[in-house]
């Protein structure tokens, strides 16, 4: 019996592994990262309860983007125009300034934008039953019913373009064996009732959005910039932060925009590879290559890196 269990334990933390950083995206991405934000989703449902559920979706998908390590995740919306007035007012020369002032031009900007609307809501509420915990998860137990539907897009930041879409229905019936993320920073969220049954049904359906997102990943060009070339080496502005690791290659060249004439919409980019690089050394967001194809002196400052 003891082996059996232990069986179900381990069956069980493979699964949640598996569902939180899918093996083929992975692979295609090389574990490289990009930058998100997440804005609040619409309520369209309808649904009001003790907490509001667009920006509890907000706070938990943040959230479970960030325990995925797959991200560099943003603050949302308002907390990045927080940051804003932050800085704007220290500029404004009414602080005491000094190395503590919040300075301009130092934002990390958002490649991928998260975006939707939540179309339904419905369900009881109640509190969870039984229950253990698993390095950071949940597997508990309990009564209840709720769902929770909600439209997802992923927009290039640079384009404005909507990328991929989904639809995601989350359930949460709560039967004998509930798998789950880490919840124990959601309280505020939800009102200090994560455990009810709609709150639950957020929580899943994030979960697969999170999944759907991450399954994007490989169709979603990765790219970084030449900042400075010293002799031999090449430094790119991409570090340990984006997951760039010693060893990794990358193609660099210059990138041409096709743009429809009359729109000035973006129709198609394509790079004209002029070296292929070798990272040999990493640092938080700077990475420092050698040129392994083509001539260092014909790479500038200002070129493209891709992955091959």
């Amino acid at each position: 019996m003891k082996i059996f269990l232990q069986s179900i334990v381990l069956m069980t933390i493979v699964a949640i592994v598996s569902f939180v950083s899918p093996a083929k995206a992975e692979e295609a991405t090389g574990g490289l990262r990009y930058s998100i934000t997440v804005t609040k989703f619409e309520n369209r449902a309808g649904w009001s309860g003790a907490w509001d559920i667009g920006d509890a979706w907000g706070t938990v998908l943040t959230d479970l983007l960030h325990q995925t390590g797959r991200f560099i995740v943003l603050g949302e919306t308002d907390m990045r125009y927080a940051a804003m007035d932050e800085q704007d007012f220290a500029a404004s020369g009414r602080t005491a300034g000094g190395k503590k002032s919040p300075v301009t031009g130092q934002m990390t900007p958002g490649q991928l934008l998260v975006k939707g609307a939540i179309t339904h809501a419905q369900g009881d509420t109640g509190g969870m039953g039984g229950g253990f915990r698993i390095k950071g998860f949940t597997i508990g137990g309990g009564g209840g019913k709720g769902e929770v539907n909600a439209t997802i897009y992923i927009v290039d930041s640079t384009t404005g373009q909507v990328v991929a879409s989904k639809s995601v229905v989350g359930t949460h019936k709560r039967s004998s064996m509930n798998l789950g993320y880490s919840t124990g920073s959601w309280g505020a969220a939800f009102g200090g009732h994560q455990n009810d049954n709609v709150g639950l049904a957020v929580q899943d359906a994030c979960a697969q959005a999170v999944d759907f997102l991450i399954a994007q990943l490989p169709n979603i060009q990765w790219t970084g910039s030449v900042v400075l070339v010293k002799g031999s080496k090449v430094y790119v502005n991409r570090g340990s932060r984006e997951g760039v690791s010693v060893g990794q290659t990358f193609t660099v060249g210059d990138v041409e925009v096709l743009r429809d004439p009359d729109t000035g919409e973006i129709l198609d980019e394509s790079m004209t590879e002029i070296a292929r690089l070798k990272v040999v050394q990493v640092k938080e967001k700077l990475s420092i290559a050698n040129v392994t194809w083509g001539s260092a002196s014909a790479v500038t400052k200002g070129m493209t890196i891709h992955q091959p």
